[in-house]
């Protein structure tokens, strides 16, 4: 489509945070933004099924809700979701065609360029503007504190999944830095919910709520059981605000849970403040249909063939306690690669806890670590992988030797998880 490969182009201006060039792009925009009721997501995992929690809910309760989240998987229009489907590719266009001559204003006027995220954070809330969303559900790219999207000033409430070591170079080296960072989107006022467990990122995120004159709710503290857990996801009850809820949810594995009860307490201390009107009923029916893809997503069955985007260290342990508590003395084929620039030899280390069994290939991102590098990594942890140079092959290969695992898992780069998912599901081998 001519909007993606123009919105493309901005790539050259990399990820630069700051809100400066965003404030003058929405300006000129009439900042769409601004008459917006925003629940603002951050956090290094778990920020994507928070959302995905949310948005069902509130669609369960009757409302026209905006998602916004990156990076998309397969088709760049999943990034911008409404009323339960993705932008149309001529929504896409229209206001992509308006955000881009904008830009261009702004260039010959002798401003700065947006970057990339910037444009595609600016046609998103154009778009839900245009729509009329009762609400929108706002992912952080990247940090909080300077991302495009801390321009919203006073969100309905602000919440902070989890802290722990990603972006290193851009946010900071220890968990208190990057929770500094993450902490930027609490605004004076606005409550602030976490599920954050790392105790100096939580000093940092008390501390700025306090300093915001916020209300903080750690939603960990809620009392809750699980009551049955398979690899399709979990039964629980928890109490929150006073009241029990039952809830399924259809994504496995412990921090699962605690990504529920995140959205819990938020959609419970909304309701309780009369932001929005939610019964249990459509509580329950909304976190029943939250499913994020690429995360623990069974493709097929018999064996079981899994995709996961476990890109760093959080994220891999996650994935390793999960395959373990369900696939234990399993036989277990990884399919992996990686971005150079995350935690390779932590991530590596605990996929090991895993299996032995390897085939290693990489994304189709500049960032990638190249199959061979990749490939040594492992031997050099004494067992000998395949390494195929692309995803094609990898899927191949892996396809090939269904027959003698229980379980093939493709792990890894969520760019690398977004392409093997197209794959399969152009094979004819998806039957979940």
């Amino acid at each position: 489509m001519d909007a993606i490969s123009k919105i493309s182009k901005f790539q050259k201006f990399g990820w630069v945070l700051g809100l400066e060039r965003m404030n003058v792009l929405l300006e000129k925009l009439g900042n769409p933004h601004e008459n917006l009721k925003v629940l603002h997501v951050a956090g290094t995992n778990g920020k994507g099924s928070v959302c995905r929690y949310l948005y069902e809910t509130l669609q369960a309760a009757g409302y026209r809700c905006g998602l916004f989240t990156s990076p998309f998987l397969e088709v760049f229009n999943e990034r911008i979701e409404f009323d339960g489907a993705y932008i149309a590719d001529a929504d896409l266009q229209r206001c992509s065609d308006l955000v881009l001559a904008k830009t261009e204003e702004m260039v010959g006027q002798g401003c700065e360029s947006p970057t990339e995220f910037e444009v595609i954070t600016a046609i998103a809330f154009l778009y839900f503007q245009e729509k009329g969303a009762d609400y929108v559900v706002l992912e952080v790219g990247l940090g909080g504190k300077g991302d495009s999207t801390n321009v919203v000033k006073q969100p309905l409430c602000s919440i902070i999944t989890s802290i722990s070591l990603d972006h290193t170079d851009r946010l900071g080296e220890t968990t208190a830095e990057i929770a500094g960072e993450k902490a930027g989107i609490i605004k004076d006022g606005c409550p602030v919910i976490t599920g954050v467990e790392d105790e100096d990122a939580l000093q940092v995120i008390r501390l700025a709520a306090m300093q915001n004159h916020s209300s903080l709710f750690h939603a960990l503290e809620n009392p809750y059981e699980i009551v049955e857990e398979t690899a399709d996801g979990t039964q629980l009850w928890a109490k929150v605000m006073q009241e029990t809820y039952d809830l399924t949810i259809p994504m496995a594995g412990p921090h699962q849970v605690k990504n529920a009860l995140t959205a819990l307490t938020a959609i419970a201390l909304l309701h309780g403040k009369e932001e929005i009107q939610v019964t249990k009923a459509q509580i329950a029916e909304g976190f029943q249909k939250a499913k994020q893809i690429g995360r623990f997503e069974i493709m097929r069955r018999n064996p079981f063939v899994i995709l996961d985007g476990a890109h760093n260290p959080d994220g891999a342990k996650a994935l390793r306690d999960t395959v373990l508590r369900h696939f234990a003395e399993k036989r277990i084929l990884m399919v992996t690669g990686i971005l150079a620039d995350k935690e390779v030899d932590i991530v590596l280390d605990t996929f090991m806890d895993v299996t032995k069994d390897f085939i290693v290939t990489e994304p189709d991102n500049p960032r990638k670590l190249s199959a061979e590098e990749l490939a040594e990594k492992i031997r050099q942890r004494g067992t000998s992988p395949l390494c195929c140079k692309t995803p094609a092959e990898a899927v191949c290969c892996a396809m090939e030797r269904l027959d003698g695992y229980d379980l093939v898992l493709f792990a890894g780069s969520l760019y690398l998880i977004g392409e093997i998912r197209g794959l399969i599901h152009g094979t004819g081998d998806a039957e979940a």
